[in-house]
This record gives C-alpha cells, structure tokens and sequence, in this order.
C-alpha cells in the first residue's frame, strides 16, 4: 500500500478544499468581521494541513496508484472533507457545536441534506451558501473534481473513478480520464448555471436561486428556508421538479443528448424505467390524497414533487407528508430504496440496481421450470454479465442489512422504531427527512450525538456505494498491503 501516495493527493485535495472555502468568504465580507474569520481561518488551517501533507509526503518519481490506493484515498478523502468542512460551524457556534457541525458537514458532501439547523433563517447567508456548496461539490464527486482541476490526480485517475463513480455501469465518456472528469463537470456546471437563471426569473434572491441550484443538482436538499420549497409557489416549486429529474438521470445520458444523440435517452432502459417509476409513484401519491379530500391540482404538485424529491434522493419537501396517510408514507418509505440512475448524483440502491435485481428473481424462478435451460439476466436487450448480477445481488442485500443494522442500534438508543428506522434509510440511502422525529419539518438536532455520528457514518457509506469504505477491512489488515509508504 503507497500510503505515502495517498497522503501526497490528500494534500492536493485539501489544498481544493481550502480554495472553496473562500467562496462564502467572499459573501461573509459583508456580514462582518466575525463570519469572516470563521472562514478565514477555517480556509487557511485546511491549507496549512494540506501543504504540511504535500510537503511531508512528496510524489515520489516512481509513483504508482491502484485499486487499493483509490479505496483508501476515496474513502478517506470524504471523511476528512467532513471534518475540516465542520470547521466554520464550529467556529461561529463554539465547541459544543462540534458534533453537530461534522454531521451538518458530512450530511452536505454526502448530499443528504439531513439537517440540525432548526432555523436556518436566522444563520449567516455565507453558512448557508458553504451548506450548499458542500452539496454541490460532494454531487459530483471531490474525487472527480480533483481529477478534473489536479494534473497530478489523472494518475490512476480511472481507479478513482471507478471508486467514486456511482452504479454498476460506468461509462468511459472520452478516452482520457481527466477529459471525462471534465466533460461532467462542465455538463454538471451547465445545468446548474440554467437552474439559476430560471429561478432568478422567478424572482428568487441570487443568492438563494444559487444554493437551491446547488443542492437540486447535488439531489441534496438544503434549503435558505425554514419551510424549505413550501416557502416559494407552485412555479419555483415546478422548476425544481425538472432539475430534480435531470439529475437523477444518468449523466453519460446528458453528454450524449449535448453531443446531438438525443435518441439515447428513449433506448436507455434504465432512464425508461426511472421516468415509469416516478409517473406511477406519483399517481398513486396524488390518488390517494385526492381520494382524502385534497384539492386535485395541490394534490398533483405535492405528489409529484414528493414522489421526484424522495426517489431521487433530493430530500426537498413542499408538504409534510409524515401528516399523509399510513400508505403514502409507506410507499415514500419504499422509494427511499430507489434511488436515481446510475451515473447520476442520487443515492441509495440505484434504479438499475434494482432492475437487475429483480430479473434476476425471475430468472430463478424460471430457471425451477426449466432448469437445464440458459437464462441469462437481460436489462433491454443486454445480457448482464453473471460478474455483475451477484454484485448488484450482494450490494442489495449488503445495503439491506446495514439499514435493518442502523435502525435496530439507534433504538437501542432509546428512538421510537418509526424514527429509527426511517433515519437508517434516510441517511444511509442520502434523502435526508425521514418519518417520525426526523420528518419533513424537523430536524436531527434532538438526536443524541452517538445517533448523529452513526447516522454520519452511514451517509458516507452509502454515498461511497457500501463497498468502497467496507473493502478497507481487506485493504488495510495486516499483511495486506503490496508497497511500502
């Protein structure tokens, strides 16, 4: 193991992260001198840390980056972005903020939008917009952003990809890696621009049309608001619903449509099944609050937006839907499985994932029928190789186990079943609001701090896939590593 390696590219990354903390800075300017130290500080001790970290561990001439490099360095890139990312919470709040200020944090690079902010309206429009900058750089991927913006980083940079990348299925876009990095970057950066300049038309404050860009293309959901996108009318809310869509939607989807294949998009199973999916989730939503007395036009917005927000795992609400009856509760409950596409910023399971998964049932059951027969699991007209078939099932089944794990540890903490289990699958999944405690118009704040560092853990587990932090057990044991550091 190069661990030598590793901590070369952590710094340079560090150094990144520094850099995006003078992004609020620039707003704190205006809010006085002590916001401005808050980030100031903050920016520079992440530099210090970096450059101590380059310095100390200089890129050595024969340098070289595999699989096992990328796991660890992934993994631990996304800690340590949490932490130092808690930093100006800290600051401006004390010590005592400090546990709540690193699941602030991690809820923010890990785009799950769960939140111990009880009035966000009353906090320093700079931690607001570094709340949602958080979202916006951990959507994409720090990783991949250093690939993009670090020539050092393209060096075993489709091993990082790969780590990174959510999904099954990863797509080669150019045939260079830090060309691909960038190619999503800038696909990811355009459509963010396009959603601020339609939610400005809408008469949005800049910087609040901003930070809800940001985290709707993350499919993170912070908001400026305390009402969240209940506080802005049918017409914002009906904007967010359509970039909520396109982020769910694979991005090798988007470059295609870019680079004038369009048709791409209607041959893409996956996409298919993600759009029926998030039509019938929102007819049954909409039916059953038409059939309890709800006006039919409300009761339309609500329940696509909802289905759209949860699905998706964006975590935005316009209603308070723990209020809805016991089977639209169940059934957002379900979608919290979901997940987006691959490809796309989105958590939990993945659509494809699911897929897969369920062929598979049924070629098994085919397969009693007819047992000597050769039934390969097919999604559209593509056999899925039978490598990929048992991921997808062992990742299912893994994600499965560490909700049902999640949830039975935190009522051992003493939280009622229904918030327990319904934040296992929030966090672990990256949606954000839960059911219960941890519903729409709360927050996580009451939680004790041990509930709030599990519930971290498993953000930044399910943002990396499950598999890419718990391989480090086989990476790091003893006798493991193939270099020395």
């Amino acid at each position: 193991m190069n661990y030598a390696g590793v901590l070369f590219l952590l710094g340079r990354l560090l150094l990144a992260l520094a850099a995006a903390l003078l992004v609020p800075a620039a707003v704190a300017l205006r809010e006085g001198p002590e916001t401005l130290r808050a980030f100031a500080v903050s920016a520079a001790l992440v530099a210090a840390v970096g450059l101590v970290s380059m310095l100390r561990f200089r890129q050595p001439a024969d340098f070289s980056f595999g699989r096992a490099e990328a796991f660890v360095l992934v993994t631990v890139a996304w800690v340590t972005a949490s932490l130092f990312g808690a930093l100006p919470y800290v600051l401006l709040k004390g010590p005592g903020f400090a546990v709540d200020g690193f699941f602030e944090s991690a809820s923010g690079f890990t785009t799950t939008g769960a939140s111990v902010l009880a009035d966000v309206e009353s906090e320093a429009r700079s931690l607001l917009l570094w709340r949602a900058f958080t979202q916006w750089l951990g959507g994409m991927g720090i990783i991949v952003l250093g690939i993009a913006i670090l020539p050092k980083l393209a060096v075993g940079g489709m091993e990082l990809l790969g780590a990174e990348a959510p999904g099954p299925i990863k797509e080669k876009l150019t045939p260079r890696i830090a060309q691909t990095a960038k190619a999503l970057w800038g696909i990811y950066t355009a459509i963010t621009a396009a959603q601020v300049a339609a939610l400005v038309a809408l008469g949005l404050p800049l910087l609040d049309a901003v930070a809800h860009a940001f985290a709707t293309m993350a499919t993170g959901g912070f908001s400026t608001r305390n009402a969240g996108l209940a506080a802005y009318g049918p017409s914002v809310q009906a904007v967010v619903t359509v970039f909520m869509v396109l982020a769910g939607a694979n991005f090798a989807l988007h470059f295609h449509v870019l680079r004038g294949r369009p048709q791409t998009l209607w041959r893409d199973t996956e996409f298919r099944l993600y759009l029926a999916i998030l039509a019938a989730a929102s007819l049954m939503l909409g039916g059953v609050l038409v059939l309890r007395g709800q006006p039919a036009g409300r009761a339309a917005l609500d329940a696509v937006f909802q289905a759209v927000s949860i699905t998706t795992t964006t975590g935005f609400a316009t209603a308070d839907f723990d209020r809805w009856p016991h089977f639209c509760r169940v059934l957002l409950l379900l979608l919290m499985f979901v997940g987006g596409c691959t490809g796309s910023t989105g958590g939990s399971v993945k659509v494809i994932r699911v897929v897969i998964a369920a062929k598979k049932v049924a070629v098994d059951i085919r397969r009693l029928v007819q047992p000597h027969a050769v039934l390969p699991v097919r999604v559209g007209a593509r056999a899925i190789p039978e490598g990929i078939v048992t991921s997808v099932t062992s990742f299912v089944l893994l994600f499965v186990a560490l909700f049902a794990a999640g949830g039975l540890l935190l009522t051992l903490m003493g939280i009622d079943p229904a918030t327990a289990f319904s934040a296992s699958a929030a966090c672990l999944g990256n949606v954000g609001p839960g059911l219960g405690d941890v519903g729409p118009t709360a927050t996580y704040a009451p939680l004790p701090a041990p509930a709030k560092l599990l519930l971290a853990a498993l953000m930044i587990v399910g943002r990396l896939e499950l598999y890419t932090v718990l391989v480090l057990v086989f990476v790091l044991r003893p006798g493991a590593g193939t270099r020395a550091g």
